[in-house]
């Protein structure tokens, strides 16, 4: 791992199912995760995705790369573009800095309007067996 590695592009279907069970999960029950009529009442188009996935999702990006003793330290991230239904974010990465086994990497989710997510992670990777 050093600065300037590009991360392998991850793509994720936005479900339905995708967004109501990662609101489920993680205890948010607002109705604009999970009720398509009341999030158009308060002027959405349908349902979209919550934080906490989208902070799950790119803690999945980071760990199936690093591996499974990766281990996230800071995880910053900043919503833009709602993940609606039926469209696909797509996660690329690119390390940014390299600290012995600590790396900072720079993170981006685009979706069909835009990026929805960007920000930075803060993983170590263990060296030698776990």
């Amino acid at each position: 791992m050093k600065a300037g590695d590009e991360l392998p592009p991850l793509e994720v279907p936005i479900t339905r199912t995708l967004i109501v069970a990662g609101a489920i999960a993680s205890r948010d029950y607002q109705d604009v995760h999970h009720d398509a009529e009341l999030a158009r009442q308060k002027g959405s188009p349908d349902i979209f995705m919550n934080i906490l996935t989208t902070n799950g999702l790119v803690g999945r990006y980071i760990t199936d790369h690093f591996g499974p003793t990766a281990v996230l330290r800071k995880v910053a991230i900043r919503l833009g573009a709602p993940n609606y239904p039926g469209d696909t974010m797509v996660l690329t990465g690119r390390v940014e800095q390299v600290d012995g086994g600590t790396a900072t990497v720079r993170v981006t989710g685009a979706n069909g309007i835009g990026n929805h997510v960007t920000g930075t992670v803060t993983v170590t990777v263990p060296e030698g067996p776990a």
